[in-house]
């Protein structure tokens, strides 16, 4: 884990990129603006230089992450990667928008629990691939061995068994609802990596999509959600449109009047074709 200043310049970083994507200007560019604009006493500046001379020469940034797993998790480099397919449908502001909330929520007081269920939700939410992306989550360095077995285990149950039972049953709830049923079990074989809050909302949840299980947990828990690309409003530049086709159809409406009455003239664009030409 960094320190609390890298991620804050991390969270800046990916913000002013997603900002700035938006007027469509070379991300060589904004690498070389940011550079500057972050805190020089951070470790920041020298990661944006590398990321700056692998892109001049591949294009892409990804590997250069991947470079650098002591400065970027494994987490943050898939999702790049997946923005930087060819093929894919993941838009790189919304991958900027993904690093910038999650930079932001490392910098503060992250736990286990709530890094975890964002970082899925992220999949889910996006339709990445589990199989890559869960595997990414285990090597994040936030994780300790029995979290990382458990995320393993998510990734091969993905599809088989449903997610909310997997949190279930590694939940204090669970151990409650063995002791009430006469089943207790003093020492678990596997730790519970959850509590007893987020078990009940687990197993309220169970059959139902996963989106539901995250947006119950972000209300009742106050877990980070997954940001999502706004739709642009396009009402502004509708008006200006409206108005250009009302003229043409105006245009075309005294046309066809004219030529009904008889007393349709070309000579009028034949004038204004001579004075285009003197012009």
């Amino acid at each position: 884990m960094l320190e609390r200043e890298e991620y804050i310049e991390q969270e800046y970083f990916f913000r002013i990129l997603g900002e700035r994507l938006e007027e469509n200007l070379p991300m060589q560019d904004l690498f070389q603006q940011v550079k500057q604009e972050v805190l020089a006493t951070t470790k920041l500046p020298m990661a944006i230089g590398f990321l700056l001379a692998e892109m001049k020469h591949s294009g892409v940034f990804a590997p250069a992450m991947a470079r650098l797993k002591h400065y970027f998790t494994p987490f943050q480099t898939y999702v790049v990667r997946e923005a930087e397919e060819e093929r894919g449908r993941f838009d790189m502001r919304v991958a900027m928008a993904v690093l910038r909330a999650e930079a932001g929520y490392r910098a503060k007081e992250p736990t286990r629990q709530g890094m975890f269920l964002y970082q899925f939700e992220v999949l889910c939410r996006n339709r990445l691939r589990y199989d890559r992306g869960l595997a990414a989550i285990a090597e994040d360095p936030m994780y300790d061995a029995d979290w990382k077995e458990w995320i393993l285990t998510v990734r091969r149950q993905m599809g088989v068994v449903d997610f909310a039972d997997m949190l279930y049953v590694r939940s204090e709830l669970y151990l409650q609802d063995l002791a009430r049923r006469g089943q207790a079990v003093e020492h678990p074989e596997k730790p519970m990596l959850f509590g007893a809050r987020e078990g009940k909302i687990a197993w309220a949840n169970r059959r139902k999509d996963p989106l539901y299980l995250f947006a119950a947990l972000q209300r009742q828990l106050g877990y980070p959600p997954a940001p999502r690309l706004l739709r642009r409003d396009t009402t502004p530049e509708l008006v200006p449109q409206l108005m250009r086709r009302i003229e043409r159809l105006e245009t075309r409406i005294k046309l066809l009047e004219e030529d009904q009455k008889g007393g349709f003239d070309l000579s009028q664009f034949y004038e204004n074709q001579k004075r285009t030409k003197l012009d």
